[in-house]
C-alpha cells in the first residue's frame, strides 16, 4: 500500500529531513507517525503526495512507483489520497455541502454523484444537520469533521492525517482520532502524523517514530514509551535543538 526504499531527502541548504528511510504500510493499517519538530514528518507527507521528489530512494504507493507518476498524472494519481490538516483548509465562503461537494467537482463527478455521496458522507462525519453551515459557525472539531469529509468523499484508499487534532481542544481531539478509527475500520488505510504522545499511547495502533529524519522506532502502540533507548534518544535530540541544530526544512 505504502512502501518508502531507502528514501533520503536533502534540501539546497544541504540538511537532510530525511535519511535512508524504510517504511511498509500495508492495506487496512492505522499507522501513527511520531516526531518532535524537525524529525522530517512534514517532508514524509509531502513525498507521500509528490509535492515533492526524493533525493534518493523510492516510493511506491498502491504498488505505483511515484518517479514514473508524470506531472501531468499526479493530480489523477492524488485521487487515490485524502488529505486533512492542522488548518482544516476549509473554503470560508462556502457552507459545509459545498466544500464537501467542491472535492467531487474537481475530479468532475456527476451531479447526481454528487448529490448521493455528500449527505452519505455529512452523515458519516455527524453533520448532516449542519450541511447549510459556513466555516465560521462551526466549531473547530467541526470544521474538521467537514475537512475529514471532503478527504473521504472520493472514496481514497489511503487517508493522511497531518497533526489534524493539533488545532483542537481535548474533547474534540478524542472524538476526531475516533471517526478516524472508524474510518480505518470500514477499510482505509489511516496513517497520522502528530506529536501528541498522549493519544498514541491510548489507541492501539503501530507506531512510527522519527528524530532527525530517521526512523528510530517502529513498534505496536502498547509498547511505545516503554523503550528507555528511545526515551534517550529524545534526551539527545532535545539538546540538540537546544544548541540550534534544528531546521525549519527538515519539518
Amino acid at each position: 500500500m505504502i512502501r518508502l526504499e531507502h528514501v533520503s531527502k536533502t534540501y539546497q541548504q544541504g540538511v537532510p529531513a530525511l535519511n535512508d528511510v524504510n517504511i511498509d504500510i500495508e492495506q487496512g493499517e492505522f499507522v501513527f507517525i511520531m516526531g518532535k519538530s524537525g524529525s522530517g514528518k512534514s517532508t514524509l507527507i509531502k513525498l507521500l503526495l509528490k509535492e515533492l521528489e526524493p533525493t534518493e530512494g523510492e516510493i511506491y504507493i498502491n504498488e505505483q512507483k511515484l518517479s514514473s507518476v508524470t506531472h501531468k498524472k499526479t493530480p489523477y494519481f492524488r485521487r487515490n489520497i485524502g488529505v486533512v490538516f492542522q488548518n482544516f483548509r476549509l473554503l470560508q465562503d462556502r457552507n459545509v455541502y459545498e466544500n464537501v461537494a467542491f472535492a467531487m467537482k474537481v475530479v468532475e463527478s456527476s451531479t447526481r454523484e454528487i448529490k448521493r455521496k455528500v449527505p452519505l458522507m455529512l452523515s458519516l462525519v455527524g453533520l448532516a444537520a449542519k450541511y447549510k453551515s459556513l466555516p465560521r459557525q462551526l466549531s473547530g472539531g467541526e470544521q474538521q469533521r467537514v475537512a475529514i469529509a471532503r478527504a473521504l468523499v472520493n472514496e481514497p484508499k489511503i487517508l493522511l492525517a497531518d497533526e489534524p487534532t493539533g488545532n483542537l481542544d481535548n474533547t474534540n481531539a478524542w472524538e476526531i482520532m475516533h471517526l478516524l478509527e472508524e474510518i480505518n475500520e470500514r477499510g482505509t488505510t489511516v496513517v497520522v502524523v502528530t506529536h501528541n504522545s498522549e493519544i498514541v499511547k491510548k489507541m492501539n495502533k503501530r507506531v512510527i517514530t522519527m528524530q532527525k529524519g530517521v526512523v528510530v522506532d517502529d513498534t505496536a502502540s502498547d509498547h511505545y514509551g516503554k523503550d528507555t533507548s528511545v526515551e534517550q534518544d529524545d534526551d539527545l535530540f532535545d539538546d540538540f535543538l537546544d544548541d540550534g541544530g534544528d531546521d525549519d526544512y527538515a519539518d
